[in-house]
């Protein structure tokens, strides 16, 4: 199986998924979104594949939806939106409706819509170099997966997500519950990968059905309904536009992205103490 963005390989009984773009960062494209998805299928479709795991290639997970995409396509209005925000919603959502267990290995930065993606794993392994965050308010964007008040609770949730925390600590996120383990940056695959194949051991019906039972007493609390609210408002946010990110895409088009993301941090106060 031949992919541009990512690479697929089966460790019996593990199917691997690396994010394959490090000189971008692993930023997630459409591209991207689209192999994923087949990826997903291929791995749900094998009866050899017991459990996936998704990593990203060189030193980072990954720093979220690509905004290259966006300058380049320039959506504009909920028409343009909606198709767009609704593949960064389902493909990441994939890994937590996947019978099979999902475990993200992450190491460097997992921001945004790549740490929306390791929430929706069953399970993630940390090296002691990841950092975790969601910086989307701060450059006048969206949540598109708003998963992690379900994992962390509404208070840790708003913090993060309000002040645009983007330098989560893998201890931190293991401390508040975004992270199961945090192993040394070499040992980071090998972790993973015996966490896989511990659990591949295991007959995979009764994973697979209680993976779905675990699931379900989240969800009978109304997760599902409320992520497909919070896509609906952040549709609304994207349609319309705001002020904050319309300055921040027009000085990342016409000075880079490294300007625009400096533009971005000069406007907050220093870190506090």
């Amino acid at each position: 199986m031949t992919f541009t963005t990512i690479t697929y390989e089966t460790l019996a009984p593990v199917a691997r998924i690396t994010l394959n773009r490090p000189e971008r960062t692993n930023a997630i494209s459409a591209t991207m979104l689209d192999e994923l998805a087949q990826a997903m299928d291929a791995a749900e479709a094998d009866a050899a594949v017991r459990a996936v795991i998704v990593r990203g290639a060189g030193t980072a997970f990954s720093s979220g939806f690509d905004l290259k995409d966006q300058m380049a396509l320039r959506p504009e209005g909920v028409s343009q939106w909606r198709p767009i925000l609704r593949k960064d919603f389902d493909v990441p959502m994939r890994f937590w409706h996947c019978p099979k267990p999902t475990i993200a290995a992450v190491r460097g930065p997992c921001l945004a819509g790549a740490c929306e993606l390791a929430l929706a794993c069953d399970l993630t392994v940390a090296a002691e170099d990841a950092f975790f965050g969601e910086p989307e308010l701060k450059f006048g964007a969206g949540i598109v997966v708003m998963i992690l008040p379900w994992i962390v609770g509404p208070k840790a949730a708003k913090e993060i997500i309000l002040t645009g925390e983007d330098r989560i600590p893998a201890r931190r996120a293991y401390e508040i519950g975004m992270v199961n383990r945090v192993v040394p940056a070499a040992d980071l695959d090998d972790s993973a990968l015996h966490l896989a194949r511990h659990i591949a051991a295991i007959d995979p019906n009764l994973v697979k059905e209680t993976k779905r039972a675990i699931n379900r007493s989240i969800e009978a609390r109304g997760m599902l309904e409320a992520l497909e609210t919070a896509l609906d408002i952040d549709l609304l946010i994207e349609g319309e536009g705001s002020p904050d990110k319309r300055a921040f895409m027009d000085i990342a088009r016409s000075q880079g992205l490294k300007a625009a993301l400096a533009w971005r941090d000069s406007r907050f106060p220093g870190a506090r103490s």
